[in-house]
């Protein structure tokens, strides 16, 4: 009985830990996104790079009356962010379906603001120094 005692409270403090690292986790996902999403409504290229991996790429299917699918690279958002001719707006920032498999994480995120609402799907990868960055980002616009 004295065994059973013991092997129950240490698999309560391994899933207590599990839950506590996977909570922090959520929270830094969480953080980019919301970060991710100032910066480009201030249109702060500086602050934006930060949250945004070497890779990021935009992929828009059919957007703006296209009938094609468009991939913007991190430097041409970059400089549309710069120039404003994106970003500029105040959203707010609704995170659903996060999902973390390990250093990979995918989220499904709304942006509402004033000039357009974007559904987006946004895939974020663990780097090195266990920095979540952006990697991909797959709106619709409405």
């Amino acid at each position: 009985m004295k065994n059973l005692k013991q092997i129950l409270t240490v698999c309560i403090t391994l899933i207590m830990f599990s839950c506590n690292a996977q909570n922090n986790e959520n929270e830094s996902i969480n953080n980019v996104l919301i970060e991710f999403s100032k910066s480009s409504d201030q249109n702060n290229v500086k602050k934006l790079e930060n949250y945004l991996d070497e890779n990021y790429r935009i992929i828009l299917n059919r957007a703006f009356g296209s009938e094609m699918v468009s991939i913007v690279s991190k430097e041409s958002y970059l400089e549309k962010i710069e120039s404003k001719e994106w970003g500029g707006d105040k959203r707010e920032v609704k995170i659903e379906n996060l999902q973390i498999n390990g250093t990979t994480a995918n989220a499904k995120v709304t942006f509402t603001g004033k000039k357009s609402t974007i559904i987006s799907f946004i895939t974020l990868v663990k780097n090195k120094d266990n920095e979540w960055k952006i990697v991909s980002d797959v709106p619709t616009i409405k």
